[in-house]
């Protein structure tokens, strides 16, 4: 692709031939072709690597070596990719329907994140999970937004740095905390369905892990949030006592108001 594409998709991926071909269907049948796809695979020994190459001629570029994990494969993507934008897609992902990016191309021109809802799919059901809309701190201490789902300037990582590769699971959460709650990146909001996810994934699976590798994070980076979080949960929980709402009903708290 000669001219510089608005779009880079990356896709990792490490022996799920399966799940690489669902992604590269769902790719491949995008009606809007305004992008540049890359396919970085961990040294696959499931067949994978033969995909990749049966579909090389639909592929801008691909790699296949043993990796350092899943945020070494996504780096390594970054590196590569041209586009001013950046959606991660891994192997098993999908794009919600053929027409999705034609439809929503023009939401990507201003801010460094523009994140969308996300459709997900359990063994037995699915539902559609709406993202928070403002971001703020809350929203990362109890959750995130979704990677498969979340346009990124690929400049942000130019600025802020890479993946941190020493976490397995939580990497991407410590970027967009970091994006939004230290360096104020701006947002955006897109109330559609970007990405179909299978809840079936690593970080849905190792829930010990995604806890400890984020408490390692908040601890580091935002205590002052956690302190303030807890503050507010156990003002809240003392709103909803009984005690708290006698007194609002006596008129004490009204006047230690006024005292203050």
């Amino acid at each position: 692709m000669s001219v510089k594409p608005l779009i880079s998709i990356i896709t990792i991926n490490f022996n799920d031939k399966v799940g690489l071909e669902r992604t590269f269907k769902s790719v491949f049948n995008q009606t809007y072709q305004g992008f540049e796809y890359l396919v970085i695979d961990g040294g696959s020994t499931d067949g994978s690597r033969e995909a990749i190459e049966n579909n090389k001629d639909k592929i801008d570029y691909y790699l296949s070596e043993a990796d350092n994990g899943v945020y070494n494969a996504m780096n390594k993507g970054i590196k590569k990719a041209t586009g001013e934008y950046l959606l991660f897609l891994n192997s098993g992902d999908e794009l919600y329907d053929s027409k999705v990016l034609e439809e929503h191309y023009k939401d990507l021109h201003t801010e460094e994140l523009i994140y969308f809802d996300i459709f997900r799919i359990f063994e037995d059901k699915t539902d559609t999970y709406k993202f928070p809309y403002p971001l703020n701190y809350k929203v990362f201490l109890e959750g995130t937004i979704g990677h498969p789902t979340t346009f990124i300037k690929r400049n942000l990582f130019e600025k802020y740095g890479y993946y941190d590769e020493t976490l397995k699971i939580v990497s991407d959460w410590k970027f967009f905390s970091l994006a939004i709650l230290k360096h104020n990146c701006s947002f955006k909001k897109v109330d559609a369905i970007l990405s179909k996810f299978y809840m079936n994934g690593m970080s849905t699976i190792n829930q010990e892990v995604t806890a400890s590798e984020r408490n390692k994070v908040i601890a580091q980076y935002f205590p002052e949030y956690r302190r303030l979080y807890e503050l507010e949960n156990l003002m809240t929980n003392l709103k909803k006592s009984r005690l708290i709402k006698l007194l609002n009903y006596i008129g004490f708290l009204k006047a230690i108001k006024k005292i203050q």
